[in-house]
């Protein structure tokens, strides 16, 4: 006999409830409700730093479908919690090592299936982020859920400790800044013969230099760029004497230690389909985001060009500082699991690399 589902509700702050049932872990969770536009690559989504502390809804309706393969993780699981409109509980594909019910149970992830998920999404497009929690019995009072905030992101999704990958190869010695790096970073420099020595977000400017890096790396994180005030200040003082690429966080990070301003969007970018106008040129590539945040291009205009623009909403979607060797971009140009149009950029801090250390000699 088949095992009835267990009920579940999802509950926004605003009072709003959705009705479902259970998967994964049985726990009371509560999160920023954000939701994610992608057609696959929820292995990827699953296991984003960048979702620390949300509850992450999938527009599309079916999930689970190829199961959870391991090689595809992009870090630890950091969501709170999962919604979709229905899950596969029985996936087909010969790379995967367990299905999506027993990856969230075992990773103590909440999940709600069996709701409505374009209604709940169009209450986000039209009222904006809000937090939610996923529970067995309707709350009473949402003080709780209503005055969660997402905080020491970056500390939580850093690593703790330096290590190095591809030590062997000299070829460009890069420091990644971990704010909660996705594992593809490391990987697109590797391919380009690159060391690539990972440092946690609490480093500092003179522990950086320490490793006399050809190029340094600014990685993608989770919250409020902000809240990073120790991350800004350092960078501020590496602006301008070795090559820097910055990634989402790190781009917002980079643009703060410059004297530019963030704010939040109203629901944000996650998905693979963002389409970005390259303003240097004539193309528009689609490209893999996740951020809640965005840089006011205006407020650094003195130092900085902006060379990538969101062709939906023209939000600021990569920045160049002619004078400080640095360059950064709100997408993902390492997007596992795509789309790839974007990769080109790692060539071009390749270049920037080899250039600086040509002015060196």
């Amino acid at each position: 006999m088949k095992k009835m589902k267990k009920k579940a509700y999802l509950v926004l702050e605003d009072g709003t409830v959705f009705e479902g049932y259970r998967f994964g872990a049985e726990k009371v969770s509560i999160g920023e409700l954000v939701f994610t536009t992608g057609m696959c690559g929820y292995c990827e989504t699953l296991t984003d730093p960048s979702y620390f502390g949300q509850i992450v809804l999938q527009t599309f309706p079916l999930i689970g479908n190829y199961g959870i393969i391991p090689e595809d993780f992009e870090g630890k699981p950091c969501v709170k919690g999962y919604v979709v409109r229905e899950y596969c509980e029985h996936p087909s594909n010969f790379r995967a090592k367990m299905d999506l019910n027993s990856y969230l149970k075992d990773s103590g992830i909440p999940g709600i299936c069996g709701v409505d998920t374009r209604q709940i999404t169009r209450i986000i497009r039209e009222h904006g982020v809000m937090n939610a929690i996923i529970c067995d019995v309707k709350p009473n009072d949402l003080t709780e859920v209503q005055q969660y905030k997402i905080e020491n992101a970056v500390a939580s999704t850093s690593c703790q400790e330096t290590y190095t990958l591809n030590p062997d190869h000299v070829d460009y010695n890069v420091v990644l800044v971990d704010y909660g790096a996705k594992r593809n970073i490391s990987r697109e420099l590797l391919v380009r013969n690159c060391r690539v020595t990972v440092v946690p977000s609490s480093s500092s400017a003179n522990e950086i230099t320490a490793l006399s890096p050809d190029g340094i790396m600014l990685s993608n994180g989770p919250g409020d760029p902000q809240d990073n005030k120790y991350c800004i200040e350092q960078l501020k003082l590496l602006i301008g004497r070795i090559p820097i690429f910055g990634i989402c966080l790190g781009h917002q990070l980079l643009a703060l230690a410059a004297g530019g301003k963030t704010y939040k969007l109203k629901y944000g970018h996650r998905g693979a389909n963002q389409p970005v106008r390259d303003l240097l040129g004539t193309r528009t590539f689609i490209t893999s985001q996740n951020h809640g945040y965005a840089v006011e291009s205006k407020s650094i205009h003195n130092v900085a060009t902006e060379i990538f623009q969101n062709a939906n909403d023209h939000t600021c979607e990569g920045l160049e500082y002619p004078q400080m060797n640095c360059f950064s971009v709100q997408f993902h140009p390492e997007a596992c699991s795509g789309p790839k149009d974007t990769e080109f950029l790692f060539n071009r801090f390749i270049k920037m690399m080899e250039a600086s250390k040509n002015a060196k000699r």
